[in-house]
């Protein structure tokens, strides 16, 4: 698909969702878009400019990102420490409990949105390919400059130290692994404590603070950037 194909589905997808938007849209018959106009090419890239400055961050965050799997009976809307205790214990393969480690290891301490939050992270750089494209070379990722996750080379045994937490991160793990919503952190691929202020937030999109972390995600590029 051309780019330019492409950007005439955005302009169309975002003018519908912008709500109070009245512009006038004409899509042509043809799959070829060598036959519109300069001047039809301007307009639309003006209107597409004008659809995402009318929409929020978080509706930008939402209509970018690829779908989830809709919440059934064993994915609520929202997952609570009420749900979490009448749900059997977790288990699952390589991928499920790499997740349930970087939760436990990375946010045993925080509630269970905090825990939530972690693990949207972890799966939404799945679904970014910037990232690796499996939970687990997420969670062990390393560059350069040392690892994503510094429990996993900072030296220390990686042992659970606390069964009753990690059956709590373990079941948050199957949850968002099995489709449960990300809603609590708009997108977010990275994350840090209050603590410190890295060189990189200043680049991206703050999100949310939930407990001990505060979340960014990639500002959205458009056409006219």
């Amino acid at each position: 698909m051309s780019v330019l194909k492409s950007w005439t589905g955005g302009a169309v997808v975002l003018l519908a969702l912008a709500g109070g938007l009245r512009a006038e849209v004409t899509v042509s018959q043809s799959n070829n878009p060598s036959g519109m106009s300069e001047q039809g090419l301007v307009s639309m890239l003006l209107q597409e400019r004008t659809g995402f400055g009318a929409l929020s961050a978080g509706r930008i965050s939402e209509i970018t990102t690829t779908p989830r799997a809709k919440a059934g009976e064993e994915t609520p809307e929202r997952i609570t420490a009420d749900w979490l205790a009448a749900q059997p214990a977790a288990s699952g393969g390589e991928q499920f409990e790499c997740l349930a480690n970087a939760i436990y290891h990375e946010a045993r301490g925080e509630s269970v949105s905090g825990q939530v939050a972690v693990a949207e992270v972890i799966l939404n750089r799945v679904d970014d390919p910037q990232f690796p494209k499996t939970v687990c070379g997420v969670v062990h990722q390393g560059n350069a400059r040392g690892c994503q996750f510094s429990w996993t080379c900072d030296g220390r045994a990686d042992r659970i130290a606390n069964s009753a937490v990690y059956s709590t991160a373990a079941k948050i793990a199957r949850a968002m692994l099995d489709g449960a919503p990300r809603r609590l952190t708009e997108g977010a691929t990275f994350f840090h404590t209050p603590a410190v202020r890295p060189d990189w937030s200043r680049r991206f999109v703050r999100t949310a603070q939930i407990g001990a972390h505060i979340f960014y995600r990639k500002p959205v590029q458009t056409a006219s950037n």
